[in-house]
């Protein structure tokens, strides 16, 4: 399969293909991009008035077609430049996963201002630092984050809308039904945007600190919709490869073909449900289904009315969806994909999914904030060969592996190294932060902080995030390595490893358990599991028990470092 999986990638990035890449140069370096990507996001939504009677976002009980929002963008966008967005300025946009936070995002980029998406679950004082750092003319917020803007004081005056809220925050405020109200325009206001123009400025999720807001362009966003499809192509064609060679079965025809729908259970002001689930729903002009919050039960009730096809969230969300006991009652039969990304998906799950789904297939996707999108993608009977790996890169990227001093290293498939990329879906930078730019981006390689190796096909296995091993007495423990172990137990419902100090060792390996609801286990019956996979040294010395869910960020991964703080104090 892997052979055929690289015949295909070399086919599909011949010169003529629609995934054709050439070096270009961005910013004072050659980077890769797809000679064929359109100029701007703009020309993305433009492209979707062909869409105009289907369905496209469905919001709980809400549904509105292509058109429908076509018409609220468009009086949208007339509304913005009226109260002074044009190109260069910033609209930031603070709520949950409501169907206005989409409007606002094709509006904002299609005038070429670049949308500022704040976290939902910041605080007031969070919250007044990215005001005061991105200084958006206009900002449009639901109730709950009026709410806390209600508690600011220090932020440079600018419009507000207010949406499914009654507050009136000042004098410069209107509500987004009043908005709603204006004369359709009939077309966009006219903006000339380039394509290193930013598009977004979404902020890094730091568990420490004031986050950096990183400035995502139109370039990088266009051409990682572009990997999405080439990744999808590329394993497409390898595996009609593998029938045609006799190597693989083909697959049988689907009782009933269902319209492509995506179901987008993580927050829309990360690149995870915006850039790949979004922005991928909306040039194919497919349905994108959004719930109040997550909860497992109703994500099942809505993948059954809904005939979801396509469901993507972090590693914990697929799990809670095979372990929630309306499983195996809910027609999930339309589901072809069940992804996880945003922290590393355990081998055992990968397995778990393939065998759940009766007509679908696993798939992962490793990304950051800082590449737009995502830098590897593994899917159906690849992923299914090589479970430990995230993929190879997306086709606008080179890659290299250096170590703590920066030097490059070897490439072989048992060199362990600090993941660097380099391509046009890299970030602008950081804003108002020239000095965290120059840190991360020299060169135009990105360092993404990641230890990983590349085996000789070029799939990346990620080993773990640097500032999350454990130094232990001069072995290196890598916490991902830990945590796939622990999930081969079945009493482990949620698993979360990190070091934790020791004197005589610099560190120890902790862990943090839920248990599946019935199940037993104790620290030493998990400590005689462990032995026949992994090494002692590996095995946590110190496990504590919870019954509430481990605490995460926004995006669905743990919070590490609360954990510490909570248990030991630091």
């Amino acid at each position: 399969m892997i052979r055929h999986y690289l015949a295909a990638r070399e086919e599909l990035a011949a010169e003529g293909s629609p995934f054709a890449t050439a070096y270009t140069e961005v910013r004072g370096s050659q980077l890769k991009a797809y000679v064929n990507a359109p100029p701007h996001m703009r020309a993305i939504w433009e492209n979707t008035v062909a869409h105009a009677e289907k369905d496209y976002i469905v919001y709980e009980d809400e549904r509105y077609t292509y058109n429908d929002v076509h018409v609220q963008v468009r009086k949208l966008a007339a509304h913005l430049v009226a109260h002074g967005v044009t190109r260069g300025t910033r609209v930031g946009l603070a709520m949950r996963n409501y169907p206005e936070w989409v409007v606002t995002y094709w509006a904002s980029v299609s005038l070429g201002a670049a949308l500022v998406g704040m976290n939902a679950w910041w605080t007031a004082p969070e919250m007044e630092y990215a005001l005061n750092d991105s200084e958006p003319m206009v900002l449009i917020a639901d109730d709950e984050r009026l709410e806390r803007l209600q508690q600011i004081e220090n932020v440079k005056p600018m419009h507000i809308i207010t949406v499914r809220s009654s507050r009136v925050i000042g004098d410069d405020c209107t509500t987004w039904d009043a908005v709603m109200a204006e004369a359709d325009p009939g077309s966009l206001p006219p903006a000339v945007i380039d394509p290193d123009d930013d598009a977004t400025i979404f902020y890094t999720s730091g568990t420490t600190g004031f986050p950096k807001g990183a400035q995502l362009t139109h370039r990088g966003s266009v051409n990682n919709i572009l990997n999405l499809a080439a990744m999808s192509a590329t394993t497409a064609l390898a595996e009609a490869k593998a029938i045609a060679a006799g190597e693989m079965e083909a697959p049988k025809p689907r009782d009933v073909v269902y319209p492509t729908a995506f179901m987008a259970p993580t927050p829309l002001f990360h690149v995870t449900a915006c850039n790949c689930i979004l922005h991928a729903a909306t040039v194919g002009g497919a349905k994108i289904v959004f719930t109040y919050k997550w909860d497992a039960g109703r994500a099942l009730e809505l993948i059954e009315r809904e005939r979801v096809t396509n469901f993507s969230g972090v590693p914990t969300m697929g799990r809670e969806l095979l372990l929630h006991p309306d499983w195996n009652t809910r027609d999930v039969s339309s589901l072809q994909g069940l992804a996880g990304g945003g922290s590393a998906v355990q081998p055992d799950l990968v397995h778990k999914i393939k065998g759940a789904l009766k007509e679908g297939n696993p798939s992962t996707g490793y990304g950051m904030t800082e590449t737009c999108g995502i830098i590897t993608a593994n899917s159906n009977a690849l992923y299914l060969a090589k479970p430990d790996s995230c993929g190879p890169a997306v086709p606008t990227l080179d890659v290299k592996l250096i170590d703590e001093e920066g030097n490059t290293l070897p490439p072989g498939p048992n060199t362990v190294g600090i993941l660097c990329v380099k391509g046009a879906i890299v970030i602008k930078g950081y804003l108002n932060r020239e000095e965290a730019t120059a840190d991360s981006i020299k060169d135009g390689w990105l360092n993404t902080g990641d230890i990983a190796r590349i085996d000789e096909d070029g799939f990346i296995f990620i080993v773990d995030r640097a500032k999350d091993m454990v130094l232990r007495g001069g072995e290196n423990v890598y916490c991902t390595e830990v945590e796939a172990a622990i999930y081969h137990h079945p009493a482990v419902q949620e698993a979360a490893v990190f070091g934790i100090p020791d004197e005589r060792l610099g560190e120890e390996v902790a862990a943090v358990l839920v248990l599946a609801e019935g199940a037993s286990l104790t620290e030493a019956e998990l400590r005689e599991f462990l032995k026949s996979s992994l090494s002692s040294y590996k095995i946590p010395s110190k496990v504590w028990f919870r019954d509430e869910p481990i605490p995460r960020n926004a995006t669905g991964k743990f919070l590490k470092r609360e954990l510490r703080k909570e248990l030991i104090g630091e």
